[in-house]
Formats: structure tokens, sequence, C-alpha cells
């Protein structure tokens, strides 16, 4: 049984049936999942999800599948960390990490794949594909296996080492391409037009989004049902965040929270903002941008929904910031050392700007904060390779250990 009422178009209005369908006839406008909320309201409660299986087909019925054959690793329900270490280095008082790095491919992408999946097969696509710049390849190349699919994944041809073997393991046809994600994107939506392939985020996209309002879903819910004051969510295409407010509204139209205030915090690497640098600049319209930081994962410089971003942080009254290639390093190591979690480059970002955004008081220091770390530190290594310090070398004996003055006087 579904809940999903039509794709309707974001700008117009226009609805259509629930096909393999992104944009609009009439005004070329992107397409989004509208959904019967009355009656989700009858059939889903606390009591219900807390049943289910721990993944985000708990919420089953805000996402836009009908059957429930799932393809499925168990993605989700990733642990909800009070941040005390890293909140008193910072001066934030109730800070919570949301650690997606504990995905079956150690990114959020496994939540928009997996629903993407399963829509996929239910349309009857047998090829899934994407264009990606790392983490979505990892995962459409994991579920494409788990799925029976044939899978073809995009890439930029200088991708991380770390995240091009996540792929590779899997066997897709993994193809890179002389040039930067948008070029990648622009490629696939070329494909997408002749093959009758499943693109993720391309023909797909309006049910691949719907996977990232699971965060939103169990923030709240590991919350005790409660709305979080602020949150900090990395930006690449925007669309991560703008569902993150979507299913927040959600489960106030359903009765699941009770409605409250909550501001969202956008953060992007200084080599690609055009998020950011829109928001500060007080306009509705962005620039697109040639990515050069060291954040690949965000490195999108015409991100698809970054209107809807930017319209979502104006509505819930947050901000945006901008962190530097070393602020993002030095971020990753924050946040190592005071919570043991390590992140990629998207995570230093959004530590990094977490920190600018406190020290700049746009951040309330003493409410409920939920940062997003979205993706693990070991796809990613070399970028700190120049940054840690070195192991210290001894000869296998005690003399030799303690002559480096290695251990603390505590110890003795």
């Amino acid at each position: 049984m579904t809940f999903v009422k039509a794709l309707r178009c974001r700008e117009c209005g226009q609805e259509y049936e629930t096909t393999a369908k992104y944009v609009c006839e009439f005004c070329f406008g992107p397409l989004e999942i509208v959904y019967d909320y009355d009656r989700i309201k009858l059939n889903l409660t606390h009591e219900i999800i807390q049943k289910r299986s721990l993944d985000i087909w708990r919420y089953r019925e805000l996402l836009p599948v009908e059957g429930e054959e799932y393809i499925s690793l168990q993605e989700g329900f990733t642990s909800l960390i009070r941040a005390n270490r890293l909140g008193k280095a910072l001066g934030i008082k109730n800070l919570y990490l949301k650690n997606d790095c504990e995905n079956p491919t150690h990114s959020f992408k496994d939540r928009v794949v997996s629903v993407a999946a399963t829509k996929s097969k239910e349309l009857g696509f047998t090829t899934l594909a994407c264009a990606s710049t790392g983490n979505l390849g990892n995962a459409v190349s994991a579920y494409g296996a788990r799925a029976g699919m044939q899978v073809y994944v995009f890439i930029p041809s200088n991708l991380e080492k770390g995240k091009i073997v996540g792929s590779l393991v899997y066997d897709p046809h993994l193809i890179g391409v002389e040039g930067n994600y948008d070029e990648v994107n622009r490629l696939c939506s070329e494909i997408a037009g002749k093959y009758k392939w499943a693109f993720v985020n391309i023909n797909v996209r309006p049910y691949y989004a719907e996977g990232s309002k699971t965060l939103a879903f169990e923030i709240i819910e590991q919350l005790g049902w409660k709305i979080p004051d602020q949150v900090v969510i990395p930006v690449a295409s925007g669309s991560l965040l703008t569902k993150v407010w979507k299913g927040t509204k959600e489960f106030i139209k359903v009765n699941l929270a009770e409605n409250h205030p909550m501001k969202v915090f956008a953060a992007q690497a200084q080599g690609c903002s055009p998020v950011t640098t829109a928001f500060l600049s007080k306009t509705d319209t962005f620039r697109p941008v040639k990515p050069n930081t060291i954040a690949k994962s965000l490195a999108i410089g015409n991100p698809a929904d970054g209107y809807y971003a930017l319209k979502a942080i104006s509505e819930s009254g947050g901000g945006a910031e901008m962190a530097t290639d070393q602020e993002i390093i030095e971020g990753i190591k924050l946040l190592a050392k005071t919570e043991g979690v390590f992140t990629e480059t998207a995570g230093g970002v959004t530590i990094a700007c977490l920190q600018k955004l406190l020290k700049a008081g746009k951040l309330n220091p003493d409410l409920t904060t939920v940062a997003l770390i979205t993706g693990t530190g070991l796809k990613t290594q070399e970028v700190l390779f120049d940054s840690l310090k070195p192991i210290s070398i001894i000869q296998a004996n005690l003399e030799s250990f303690e002559s480096k003055k290695l251990a603390s006087i505590e110890n003795y």
C-alpha cells in the first residue's frame, strides 16, 4: 500500500503520475513527491514505528514506494551521539552528532539509494546508474549488487582512491570522466535521455531525494520525539538540507512531533560555496562556480536544489557559512580527538562551519543543536597525510620507550 498521491511540480503545481519523471512538462520545474498526510495520520504512530526494524523503512508510509520488497542493507537508524567534549571545546552546551558513517557503505547516501533502488525495481528498470562525487557511487554499486541489477557509475576521473575502491569492489561499470561533477552530470543527463536506465539522481531523483528525510525522522525520534532547535547540514546539491527541512515539517503534519521552530544552517567549502555565497549576499539566485576544494563530496558548483536550500534556510531563520581547506582539516582532527569520530572532508566542513557560526553569534550555544556527519574519513585519508604528527619510532625495549619520554607522569 502506498500513501503517495502524485508527483507535483515545485513551481507551477502541475501533478503527474508516479513514473520515472523529474521535470515538469509545462514550466520545466523540478518534481516532488506529494503524500496523503490525512491517511498517514491514521496509519502511523509512535508505537507502530517503535515496533519496526531499526532502519529507514520504519517510516515506510512517508517514503515513495508501493510494496515491501525493499532493496535494503539495513541502512539508517544511525547513532545520535551526545558530543560533550566537542561541545566543551566549542563552547556549546547541548550538541549532538548524527553519525551516518555507520551506514553500510559509510555515508548517508545509503538512505537515498535504498529508496531509489527499490522504486527503480518497482518501475521495471534493470540498470541502476548515477553521476557521483564518490559516496553516491559507492552506494549505487552496493545496492545495485544487492538488487541484482546492472550498475553504471560516472565519476570525475580525479576522485579520491578510497572512493574509487569503494565502488569497484562491487564490480560495477565505473567510468571516470575528465571534468568536474557538473560536467559528469551533464553527460549523464544525455545518457539518461537515450538509455532506459534508472539514474538515481536524474530521472528517479524525486524518489531518491526522499530518502534524506529519514535523517530528520530519526533525529526527532532519538531526541524523544522532539525537534531540535538548530541543525547544521553540509551542502552539495542542496537536496539533503531541503529534505531534512521537509521531513521535519512532515512529522508535524502527521502528529509525530509537536510544532517547534528549528533553524537550518548550511555548511559549505569555501572553494565551492554557491549557496552560502548567495545567502550572505542576500539574494535568492546564485552563480555556478568551478569547484576548487578538498571537500570533493561537496564539489557541486551548480547545485540542482540550491534555490530550494536558500528558501529553507530563510524560512527557518537559519544561516550559512563556508570553510577553507585548512579549516576543514582542522575540523576533521578536532572531531576525531574529542569524540572519536573520523569523518570525511564533508564532516570537516560541518564542524568547521559549526565553529565559525558559534563565533559569529549566529548559533545559540544554549540550544539543542545537531550537526550532521555524513560520511567516514576512511575514504578521504589522503587529505590528512601532511597535517598529522609523525609516529614515534623506538627499539623493542623499555629503556628506549622511556628515553623518548612517551609515558605521561600519571601512568607511573
